[in-house]
């Protein structure tokens, strides 16, 4: 994806406005259509000279975060991203301990309140199923919505981020990508999964590799599924076949994998995670094997049972790289939603 330097402003403006988001809530990658969302991605290219400094394209504009779960990245993009464009930003991290929420305000109560106050809202939360029914409910009596994370099922601008990093690092389009997701619990892998559902919406191969007892919600395979994507699914690897299924990909996509101390089936898991640990020498042997340089991305984050450290200087590693591209990816998301003038 290539930009010229002939660009005017108006051409970011029409990219934004193609990205037909303005006024929409981003609560899965496949409501957008693949035009959609490289709109989007030309937009965000267009942003990155401005991701340190300031184009005031939504001055007056007001963003509330709202985070009923602890966040770093997610919450913080969007907050710079929203600087950076010249508005303003309102915080909660502690809902429940700070806000009407803890004198059981519900969700749908607090949404229509704070929807009087902000012109977009980011959340998070851990039930999707309450989420989704109280934006059903909430129809249009309420500012645009943008997931931060819901359940363990979506989180979209994570998603995004990952495509736009993986078009970035990549350089070819998604048709030509085969990204594997890896982790022994698919079952609560929210930013993987969203960054498949969005990378199949846009042409690319996905494969999962996982545990048969821990399997990718229902819900995203009717999505994959009924958009015709082209995946596949593979259970209880070795690690040595899990390495064998690299050789063939372009991106390996480590959404976090991580259990409570006191959980009665932690051995077990930590057995499974096994399977899934990354060497160097693993991609130092793909890459003179077939002469692929795999990148690893990560959500982060991480945890020590997942891989080495040593990555983290060589050239495989992305999931630092891609915290540079966080800041115009949300700013594009943020101006799209709110339409500029």
């Amino acid at each position: 994806m290539t930009i010229s330097a002939s660009l005017k402003p108006l051409d970011l403006r029409d990219e934004l406005e193609a990205a037909n988001m303005k006024g929409k809530n981003l609560t899965f990658l496949d409501d957008y259509s693949k035009e959609e969302l490289g709109h989007l991605f030309k937009a965000a290219e267009l942003l990155e000279p401005y991701s340190k400094n300031q184009i005031p394209l939504l001055a007056n504009k007001l963003l509330y975060t709202l985070f009923f779960q602890p966040s770093t990245r997610t919450r913080c993009s969007h907050e710079v991203a929203m600087h950076r464009l010249g508005g303003r930003v309102i915080t909660e991290t502690d809902p429940m301990g700070h806000s009407a929420m803890a004198k059981n305000e519900s969700l749908y109560d607090g949404i229509r309140v704070i929807s009087q106050y902000a012109d977009v809202l980011v959340l998070r939360h851990g039930d999707s199923e309450q989420v989704l029914s109280t934006l059903e409910r909430l129809g249009s009596d309420a500012c645009p919505i943008i997931s931060g994370g819901y359940g363990h099922v979506t989180h979209p601008t994570q998603g995004l981020l990952d495509m736009y990093t993986a078009l970035r690092a990549l350089k070819k389009p998604f048709e030509d990508m085969r990204i594997i997701i890896s982790t022994p619990d698919l079952s609560r892998a929210r930013s993987g999964q969203s960054f498949a559902l969005g990378a199949a919406r846009m042409g690319a191969h996905i494969i999962y590799t996982g545990s048969s007892g821990l399997r990718t919600p229902q819900v995203l395979i009717d999505k994959l599924k009924s958009m015709g994507a082209s995946f596949e699914e593979h259970f209880d690897l070795t690690h040595d076949e899990n390495v064998e299924l690299m050789t063939k990909a372009d991106l390996l996509y480590l959404p976090g994998s991580s259990l409570k101390k006191e959980d009665p089936n932690r051995e077990d898991f930590m057995r499974k995670v096994a399977n899934h640990y990354l060497y160097l020498n693993d991609l130092e042997y793909i890459k003179k094997k077939t002469g692929r340089v795999v990148g690893i991305m990560h959500s982060l984050p991480r945890n020590d049972f997942e891989f080495e450290q040593s990555l983290d200087k060589s050239e495989f590693e992305l999931y630092f790289k891609q915290i540079g591209f966080s800041i115009p990816l949300r700013m594009a998301l943020l101006a799209s939603i709110c339409g500029v003038n």
